[in-house]
């Protein structure tokens, strides 16, 4: 019976005519029936039985087919407890999955009439069509029969044969609905009671119209001698719907043959009964209920078995398939051809690569976790499972899918319960697959051994599989060097190969520590190999450790320990620097809030429990085979779900007015938050945790000592190469769990906050009378609205009004914030490789990256690790300066804040400053009557003012937040982790207190270390002065110290009275900057000896518009470098005043001819209003958002006409780029040549731009046509749906509007780096935000030195002409790629080929003069 219906539509008929369980499976085609067949074979006859024909008809039919459409959806088993959940759940499946209808035409002629009609093939039933048929051919006989009987009352023959006609069809008609009724009565007799009792109709109208069987078979007749016999004879069309329902059964049948063949596999492998004692002592009781291996069967019995149920399965749906009609033959072989569309995959190969990458990264997480959750018997089942899916498949798909590393992850779970039994079930497993074993799995297989008893078998089994290993060519060090550890497998497998080699020691291959790049190469002349001894001759140069000197190992060990509680917590909670008065009820909702607490986290233990109870109930009666959520959800324990819970309600509950998270927001929030927690309990439990805090303190040492020639990242491998002898490896890649995963997890969470927690909405009463009589009125504590975001309209989940007010009248004064998004009270670990750095426990992402985007991973991982140090020691470069909080400046700023901000200082203000808009009198009014469109005014005013208190607001909390931390760690020092975008663009980890951002965020941070000044520096400060506030761009640098001279009184004012004084640093463009700038100033000026002061203040030297740099030293263009200060002048030419002039002197032009809007502008062309434009055009701003840009700026200007913001800013922008394009000829011509390179890779090869950055680091951008498609939600099941851009179409939109930024980022990048590497080797302090360099007043000299050399030498390399040759080697079609016909596709192959050959042509200026430019970066 299963075998003939879908499972759940099985189980729903067998609920509404109480069948009994069915004890077999069978097939009319297979080799007999069972009895259930036989009921449901008599079933299905009565439910679509036909009524007679007869032989003789002039019926036409349009489209006389016989066909039968029908998709079939399986689900194994159904679950639903009722008939009507069952009823509710076929509806909405059809409703999610719309089918269309489809229609014939029927077409009833008569000798005297003829009239069609229209009707839904779904609704055509043969028993409906054969009534008409016999209702049509009754009335042409009667009509035959009256014009007989009429033409023998006028006298002529009479012959009778008409009237012989009819009565023999009303006599057939008779006898075959006697033979009908004959047929039900036996079969009723056959049938259980429970048949009896049911009237068929009814379940026709119950299941069939709610969808559980509207795919029914529907037939057609012609008019031809083969069908007339088919009409006339019932059994032939009982053979019709029995061909029908093999046809049925080849498409169900995939399934349900897949299912049995896993069920056939774990019956080989006896997967029934448990073997070991040690083994039936689960840890958790769902374990129990799962199978395990039989040793007992042999590898013969197992593939005789495999092939024996192969050929039956070809013969059983080849005997199915003879009895499909040829019309069904017909409509498969069309199903077959129809072509591929996709809007997101290239072709076919594409989105089944995907697929196949999408199910292995999915299968390697749930493995894992499975083996951690000490489920090893799940993961084995769903390995079973999907290699009988890819059994018929070809060798590649199946070794993408069930991969070496999927069984190696399971090993050393079994090998960690010394189960050699089921290791070496395993071993046959992989042997059957195909595939070879890697240096890991031998690595299980001695793990296992070792933690066996040593008896003569035992060390039989050891030497067996060493022997092995040396004739696959793996010698014992290899297996120990390249295999991955933790806990103590190491020590156990070490211990079972010294069983039979006692004397064996493994040798690791020590790290490369030295660079592989040439403009690095100079570096490793500092580089010992690990192991050999420092020449005592020679002098060593300790400078590197300048600038990490300072602190004891006693210090740092202690500052490590504050940090691994920290991130242990996974969060930290500070005090609010919000000033808000106390409320009169605050102490009793304080309490109510306690006690709410306490409950809440009773009720979401329980509800965790039920809800995964109930999980598991589903789970057990499901196959095994697949993936589910309950195994992820059973990795942690429920006091760690209830904690992320409790912080997520108040979180919430403390939320914006104007904004709330949407649905989907919370459930990757909540995923990723119990992913987090997995991550540092694994750590803790694989003893990762204990490992790091033993190579962390050896790193203390050497920061105290100051006695290494080594940057951070050599001194960490070489202490993980001392320790690589015991305990776990050091460079485990963390598993990330895929987004499915994550919301999938998340959901589960979101639906325990959403139905279990509760709230009383009388919790705030105090009187008591009132609370003792009152019931509660729990309602829930969260609810959820639709608002439209853009084009969509999202459901987002808001807190209950009196949760909110309870929360805010207790005033808890409180922020909280995730261990991973503060700065870190200890230098970072540093990055060794692409996968371990920053955070010690943490995870941290070496490069922001898009969850769907693995290329640039792939290329990462195939990459030579040697080429991606340079990124990796900048990034430690970074990391490991120590910062301070100028508290001196905080305390100036948090008065403000506190006093309800100021715009114009640029410090938040609430939203309660926005004053409310004006009132209308009411639409009923007739005094005072307004006109629609001063409604509409009204309307869109209210939009706009919701809109900028939802600004304010941000920025207000934002504020807040970054000014609460820095008060925290006011008094501490701190180290910001660093990581990278897909361009090698670096930033802080912490989000909130870093030195990027605006002038507010930059002011508060200073160097923890102080240096003396010495005899430049205090000159220095000052020039650093006049620079931030923009009053001297033009001006001379001995002219700028002149100006600072002259305002030494400002400048110690603005120090001593901050907002009480003359505030001339308010004017300031930069007005913090400048104001912590006159206070360093003013404590310089009033030390006995400003040579000696030391001091702690970061001086920058920011570059000159270093995008149009970069792009001038590329072209070489003389013209374009003198712009932009590559060649020394004597003053700084600003190329923002130059483009405004030349903007400007255009624009009196057009005012002369009369232009309006030129006229307009007069005297707003200023350089302020068009920099951002001319900053970002090299980074490839559109005209739209320049106008944007500059539309902005005029806005800012009181006196300028607000009527004539946009069609200003629509003139400036487009005089602007005229501007830019005559000023910058060879940028502009690199800049095309770079965007059609990439039209053509992202139209013509469907690939995305790709490159690799001069230090050698692989960038790959991660622009693809993103699929809107709502992916449906599959319960219990984990989705294997993933959006992956290396087998997407490329956006080729953004592809070619990017590539020229992105790879302009990826040089200022480079330039960057090689600064920062080369400041580290001399013990200069260097931070950087990113063309903005800074470091300490006494090193300014060196760092100018430093960074003009490297740009030298940056681009002293074929930078264009190495991009050529990676883009021809790369994309380039070669010749047989080609089908010269002439075609667009050809054509356009062609023109790729040529254009990414045709460099621009370059010019002739010297880079070398670089080195004499003083305002390069000033």
């Amino acid at each position: 019976m299963y075998r003939l219906l879908s499972a759940n539509r099985a189980a729903a008929v067998q609920r509404v005519l109480r069948l009994p369980a069915p004890t077999s499976t069978g097939c009319s085609n297979c080799g007999g029936t069972t009895h259930n067949l036989t009921q449901y074979q008599q079933y299905y006859q009565m439910l679509y039985r036909p009524a007679p024909a007869s032989k003789f008809t002039h019926m036409y039919i349009k489209y006389a087919i016989l066909v039968a459409t029908t998709t079939v959806a399986l689900r194994t088993q159904s679950t639903t407890p009722t008939q009507a959940d069952a009823l509710a759940q076929a509806k909405k499946k059809r409703l999610r999955k719309p089918r269309y209808a489809k229609y014939v035409e029927l077409l009833e002629v008569t000798e005297m009439t003829a009239s069609e009609r229209k009707s839904r093939v779904k609704r055509l039933k043969s028993k409906k069509l054969a009534e008409f048929i016999q209702k049509t051919q009754m009335q042409i006989l009667e009509k035959r029969a009256r014009d007989e009987r009429r033409a023998q009352k006028k006298g002529q023959p009479y012959s009778g044969l008409a009237q012989q006609q009819l009565e023999e069809y009303q006599q057939l008609i008779l006898e075959n609905s006697s033979a009908s009724k004959l047929i039900l009565e036996e079969s009723a007799q056959r049938q259980p009671a429970e048949y009896q009792k049911i009237d068929l109709d009814a379940v026709d109208s119950s299941i069939l119209e709610a969808g559980m069987y509207d795919d029914k078979p529907m037939i057609f007749f012609g008019k031809d001698t083969y069908t007339k016999r088919f009409i006339a004879n019932p059994v032939e069309v009982h053979k019709i719907l029995k061909s029908f329902h093999n046809y049925r059964d080849i498409i169900e049948g995939i399934e349900n043959e897949r299912q049995d063949n896993i069920e056939t596999d774990l019956a080989n492998f006896g997967l029934n009964a448990p073997k070991l004692a040690v083994e039936s002592t689960l840890l958790d009781p769902f374990e129990s209920i799962e199978p395990y291996i039989d040793e007992q069967k042999t590898v013969g019995e197992n593939k005789a078995q495999s092939n024996i149920n192969a050929v039956t399965a070809k013969s059983k749906k080849r005997q199915v398939f003879e009895h499909v009609p040829y019309a069904i033959h017909i409509m498969i072989v069309q199903f077959s051809l129809n072509s591929f569309k996709s809007k997101v995959h290239v072709n076919e190969e594409q989105e089944r690569l995907a697929k196949q990458r999408a199910l292995n990264m999915n299968l390697i997480t749930y493995i894992n976790v499975c083996v951690s959750a000490n489920m090893e018997n799940r993961a084995l089942s769903t390995i079973f499972a999907y290699r009988s899916r890819v059994k018929k498949s070809n060798a590649s798909q199946k070794q993408s899918i069930i991969s070496i590393e999927l069984y190696n992850i399971l090993l050393h779970g079994y090998a960690g319960k010394g189960s050699f039994d089921r290791c070496q079930e395993l071993f046959r497993l992989i042997s059957e697959d195909g595939l070879q074993f890697s240096e890991q799995t031998y690595a299980a297989a001695f793990e296992c051994l070792g933690r066996v008893e040593s008896d003569a078998q035992n060390l039989q089994l050891i030497e067996q599989y060493i022997e092995k290993a040396e004739q696959q060519g793996y010698t014992l060090n290899q297996i120990m060097d390249r295999s991955k550890f933790v806990s103590d497998q190491r020590d156990i497998a070490l211990d079972a190969i010294r069983r039979v080699r006692p004397d064996f020691t493994p040798v690791y291959v020590p790290p490369q520590l030295g660079y592989d790049n040439e403009l690095l190469n100079n570096h490793n002349e500092y580089v010992l190999p690990v192991g050999a001894e420092a020449d005592a001759m020679k002098q060593q140069d300790f400078s590197i450790m300048n600038s990490k000197r300072g602190y004891s190992k006693a210090q740092l060990e202690q500052l490590a320990r504050e940090q691994l509680q920290v991130e242990l917590n996974g969060c930290i909670t500070i005090k609010s620097i919000e000033k808000t008065k106390e409320f009169a009820n605050a102490e009793f909702c304080r309490t109510k809030l306690k006690e709410l607490d306490q409950i809440w986290r009773k009720q979401i233990s329980a509800a965790i429990v039920r809800d995964l109870n109930t999980l598991r109930a589903q789970v057990r009666f499901k196959p095994h085979g697949y993936m589910n959520y309950y195994t992820y959800l059973k990795a942690l324990e429920t006091s760690h779900f209830t904690d992320i819970l409790i912080k997520e309600i108040y979180k919430l509950a403390e939320g914006s007015e104007t904004f709330s998270p949407t649905v989907g927001q919370l459930y990757k929030e909540l995923g990723q938050r119990v992913q987090q927690c997995y991550q540092i309990e694994l750590k803790k439990h694989n003893g990762t945790l204990e490992k790091v805090g033993d190579i962390y303190s050896s790193y203390c040492e050497l920061w105290d000592s100051g006695k290494s020639q080594d940057n951070t990242r050599q001194m960490w491998q070489r202490l993980v190469h001392e320790q690589r002898h015991s305990g776990p490896s050091m460079d485990l890649p963390e598993v990330s769990w895929p987004t499915n995963v994550l919301t999938g997890v998340g959901r589960f969470l979101y639906n325990i906050l959403v139905r279990d927690i509760k709230i009383d909405s009388h919790i705030m009463r105090q009187k008591k009378a009132t609370t003792a009589t009152t019931p509660q009125n729990l309602l829930p504590a969260f609810y959820t609205l639709f608002r439209n975001q853009g084009r969509l309209v999202k459901e987002e989940v808001k807190p209950h009004p009196v949760l909110s007010r309870l929360l805010r009248a207790s005033r808890q004064q409180t922020l909280t914030f995730d261990s991973n998004l503060v700065p870190m009270l200890c230098p970072p670990q540093p990055w060794s490789t692409p996968h371990n750095g920053g955070y010690l426990l943490n995870k941290s992402d070496l490069i922001r990256l898009p969850q769907q985007a693995v290329q640039q991973w792939d290329r990462i991982h195939a990459s030579n690790p040697q080429h991606l140090y340079p990124a990796l020691d900048s990034l430690n470069q970074l990391a490991s300066v120590p910062w301070r909080v100028n508290t001196q400046l905080l305390d100036v700023i948090i008065k403000v804040f506190q006093n309800g901000g100021d715009a114009k200082l640029d410090v938040p203000q609430p939203p309660s400053s926005l004053p409310p808009l004006p009132t209308l009198p009411a639409a009923n009014d007739s005094e005072n009557p307004v006109s629609p469109a001063e409604r509409a005014k009204q309307f869109r005013d209210k939009l706009g003012h919701r809109r900028k208190q939802s600004e304010m607001y941000s920025l207000w909390c934002d504020a807040l937040y970054r000014l609460s931390l820095a008060q925290h760690y006011r008094d501490k020092v701190f180290w910001l982790p660093h990581n990278m975008d897909f361009r090698g663009r670096v930033y802080p980890v912490p989000p909130h207190l870093n030195h990027l951002g605006s002038d507010l965020a930059r002011s508060m941070l200073i160097f923890d270390q102080a240096q003396p000044l010495g005899v430049d520096g205090f000159s220095w400060l000052k020039l650093h002065c006049i620079n931030l506030t923009g009053l001297k761009k033009r001006d001379s640098v001995r002219e700028r110290l002149l100006y600072a001279e002259e305002i030494m009184p400002e400048i110690l004012d603005s120090a001593d009275n901050p907002l009480t004084g003359r505030m001339w640093w308010s004017k300031s463009d930069e007005p913090w900057q400048t104001l912590a700038c006159c206070m360093e100033i003013a404590n310089v000026q009033r030390s006995p000896d400003p040579s000696a002061y030391l001091s702690r203040f970061p001086i920058h030297q920011d570059g000159s518009c270093n995008g149009l740099q970069h792009y001038a030293a590329l072209g070489r263009d003389q013209a374009g470098a003198c712009s932009v200060n590559l060649a020394p002048l004597a003053i700084p030419q600003d190329v923002y005043s130059a483009v405004a002039a030349l903007v400007e002197r255009t624009r009196k032009t057009d005012a002369k001819n009369g232009l309006h809007v030129a006229a307009a502008l007069e005297g707003f062309v200023r350089r302020k209003v068009i920099k951002q434009t001319v900053m970002t055009t090299v980074y490839g701003v559109t005209r739209y958002g320049a106008r944007l840009q500059i539309a902005r700026q005029l806005k800012d200007i009181d006196d300028f006409p607000k009527d004539w913001v946009w069609p200003a800013s629509t003139y400036l922008t487009t005089k602007t780029f005229e501007s830019l394009r005559e000023m910058f000829t060879s940028t502009r011509e690199i800049q095309d040549w770079f965007t059609e390179c990439a039209r053509l890779i992202a139209g013509v090869c469907s690939q995305n731009v790709e490159w690799v950055t001069p230090l050698g680091l692989p960038v790959v951008q991660p622009y693809n046509r993103q699929d809107m498609k709502h992916v449906p939600r599959a319960g219990l099941r984990v989705n294997n749906i993933m959006s992956m851009d290396l087998y997407e179409r490329p956006n080729i939109l953004k592809q070619k509007n990017a590539f020229p930024p992105n790879f302009i980022h990826s040089l200022d990048s480079s330039h960057m780096m090689l600064t920062s590497l080369q400041c580290e080797r001399q013990g200069l302090t260097f931070v950087s935000v990113h063309d903005c360099f800074w470091t300490h007043a006494c090193t300014v000299p060196e760092l100018n030195r430093a960074c003009r050399e490297q740009f030298v030498a940056l681009h002293s390399q074929p930078i264009l002409e190495q991009l050529s040759k990676f883009m021809r080697q790369t994309y380039s079609f070669r010749d047989n790629d080609f089908t010269n016909d002439g075609s667009v596709e050809d054509l356009s192959k062609r023109q790729l080929n040529r254009i990414v050959q045709q460099m621009p042509q370059k010019g002739d200026f010297d880079l070398r003069n670089v080195l004499d430019s003083v305002y390069f970066f000033s």
